[in-house]
């Protein structure tokens, strides 16, 4: 966005998907794998937690197996736009997503899908906004 012309982003769902290009989502037998996804308003290098003011949404698969199949598999949000009354605003010009897979065979890719609307602001509260983001 650009927060120096006005223009901020309000985010108000996102969906996430994972894909595993047509095999079915399973670990190693009798173990338990997660992957986890981020998106942030800054590159980072690592996974953060909701003290993070960069963090837009975070979330992880996890899929726990038994000798031949999952027992379990759960999808979790731990923040997302949608839990906000009125979406996440986002005043910076990039987001970024990491992902992190504690067992690099659970899943090939991670992607998201964000619906969004062009808003503006105030000069001084975009920038306000952008600044708060860094």
């Amino acid at each position: 966005m650009d927060a120096l012309g006005s223009a901020i982003l309000r985010v108000h769902n996102i969906t996430v998907q994972y894909g595993s290009f047509g095999q079915t989502i399973t670990g190693t037998a009798n173990s338990t794998a997660q992957v986890q996804y981020q998106l942030t308003t800054q590159s980072k290098a690592q996974m953060v937690d909701l003290t993070d003011k960069s963090l837009i949404a975070s979330g992880r698969l996890i899929v726990s197996t038994g000798a031949a199949v999952a027992d379990y598999i759960g999808d979790f949000h731990d923040v997302s736009p949608q839990m906000w009354t009125n979406g996440y605003l986002v005043g910076v010009e990039q987001i970024f997503l990491g992902v992190d897979q504690a067992a690099s065979d659970l899943v090939d890719q991670v992607s998201i899908i964000l619906e969004c609307t062009v808003e503006k602001m105030s000069p001084s509260s975009a920038m306000a906004l952008a600044l708060s983001q860094q």
